[in-house]
């Protein structure tokens, strides 16, 4: 029995969500606290549901005729559930931890409008069942981020603000074109269509590789791949709820998933091994892991050097994806789930460190680890597993990829890894060494340059709670990996279920 009113209720939260903030006056912050939260816990309740059903073998759709042949379809598959339960459960972290973040900031009710907004683009985009409806929230995704890259005003904002409007809006209209010549090639734009694009293969090469690199290539705009990634380290202007969703919850996640879609439910990977696109698509990703990294070392403040971080991990989704083998697929989605627990636990530390002591630069963490040991921990358990060392989640998607670079016999891809790693700790362990054996200011040595006192912890509960959740979720995540229902877990029945044979 199809359930379509799921997907679209759990879409609707979030849209609702937005109606009603921007309804409220600014004043109102008991009643956008309440709705926010809501919001949040009632979406991760419908996911829990479209979860249950998924394991079930049921694939709930909604949809309704635009126009003669072009449908919006809302659709929970697998991996569009996967998604969303990551979305929705960072969102609620976010949401708690903007709350706090933002308690004495203006324009409280812009931002969280906008807010809710985003997090139904990324819903949507999740529970897309075909490129239309992809296209539009995509699209939405960018406009409604926008104001919160812009919250602040000023004029570097502004100026970070229209470098991410030239790159996401060029990078869209190119997607559109790639939409518009499969849909003139083959009259179809549905995920997982029965008939595929492998009929059209002998007839058609040329123009499928051409459609393959303009529908990666818009995507990998906001996957901020090189040499597409320049909006991502200006944008670090924003708050740290906002760079956290950039991060780890929305944008760059967005691009990601896009290529996953591309590749797995429009091209199937046989067809993209066929036309020789993974190869490509593999050496891009691999070049864009260690420019991000060698560019992060170079980073004296640490919210530009947890960007280029981004740009390097994220594209191990991508790198996973072309690997062709069960082990890749896996590495790929279980990475789009890790490193979104551990990137967001990073940015919530660089929020509380810039908010409770005035610390921006690195130079400036000297003995924070006792000041503030809760974040420290948590700063901790993010940077370790993102350098890929057991038990933490990093660790597990690491080892499966280079597993299914083995199985490819794709062996430079190891050395990859291993050359990655290593970068990882070059620009994360300095920072480490900093928190916990450096003296700073509560040693007698030097003062903050900010001290707030926020809380009766180290700083408010509202900014420490949701980061020490996501690093106990990111070592949870693999020290569990066997369970039932892990992200490990799910990624393979995603994988096994939908993508190997």
């Amino acid at each position: 029995m199809n359930a379509a009113w799921l997907p679209l209720t759990t879409l609707a939260t979030s849209m609702l969500a937005a109606v009603a903030i921007f309804v409220l006056p600014e004043e109102a912050r008991r009643w956008r606290t309440g709705i926010n939260l809501l919001a949040a816990v009632s979406k991760i309740v419908l996911v829990v549901l479209m979860v249950g059903r998924v394991a079930e073998g049921y694939e709930d759709t909604f949809s309704f005729q635009i126009v003669e042949g072009v449908d919006f379809v809302l659709r929970a598959d697998a991996l569009g559930v996967m998604f969303a339960g990551l979305s929705s459960l960072l969102w609620l972290c976010t949401t708690v931890y903007a709350i706090g973040y933002l308690e004495h900031a203006a324009n409280r009710k812009r931002f969280f409008g906008f807010f809710s907004l985003c997090v139904a683009s990324t819903l949507g985009i999740a529970l897309s069942g075909n490129l239309f409806t992809f296209l539009i929230f995509y699209e939405m995704l960018t406009l409604s981020t926008y104001p919160l890259v812009v919250h602040s005003g000023t004029a570097k904002a502004l100026a970070a603000g229209r470098v991410y409007l030239r790159y996401t809006l060029t990078g869209g209209v190119v997607l559109l074109l790639g939409v518009v010549l499969l849909y003139s090639l083959t009259g179809d734009h549905s995920f997982a269509s029965e008939r595929g694009l492998s009929p059209y293969l002998a007839d058609h090469r040329g123009l499928l590789t051409l459609i393959f690199v303009l529908l990666v290539g818009g995507l990998a705009v906001k996957a901020a791949m090189v040499p597409l990634h320049g909006w991502l380290p200006r944008a670090m202007v924003a708050p740290a709820p906002v760079s956290a969703l950039l991060h780890a919850v929305a944008v760059v996640k967005a691009g990601a998933f896009g290529i996953l879609r591309v590749i797995y439910d429009l091209y199937g990977i046989e067809l993209s091994v066929e036309l020789g696109v993974t190869t490509a698509l593999a050496i891009a990703a691999s070049i864009t892991i260690i420019y991000g990294s060698l560019r992060a070392i170079a980073q004296q403040e640490l919210k530009p050097r947890l960007a280029f971080s981004t740009i390097s991990q994220v594209s191990y989704v991508i790198l996973g994806v072309s690997l062709f083998g069960p082990f890749g697929t896996i590495g790929a989605l279980a990475h789009l789930l890790h490193q979104g627990l551990m990137k967001v636990t990073l940015f919530f530390c660089a929020g509380n460190y810039a908010e409770e002591l005035g610390i921006h630069r690195i130079n400036e963490m000297d003995g924070a680890g006792k000041r503030m040991p809760l974040t420290s921990l948590a700063f901790t358990v993010g940077a370790l597993g993102m350098i890929g060392l057991p038990p933490i989640a990093g660790f597990i998607t690491k080892w499966d990829l280079g597993i299914g670079a083995v199985q490819a016999e794709m062996y430079w891809v190891v050395a990859v890894l291993v050359a990655s790693s290593t970068l990882n700790a070059i620009y994360f362990l300095p920072i480490l060494h900093r928190l916990w054996f450096r003296q700073g200011p509560d040693h007698g040595v030097g003062a903050w340059p900010n001290e707030q006192r926020l809380g009766r912890l180290e700083t408010h509960g509202w900014l420490l709670w949701p980061a020490v959740f996501t690093a106990l979720a990111s070592l949870g995540a693999g020290l569990l990996a066997g369970l039932p229902f892990s992200p490990l877990d799910w990624a393979t029945r995603v994988a096994v279920g939908e993508y190997l044979p």
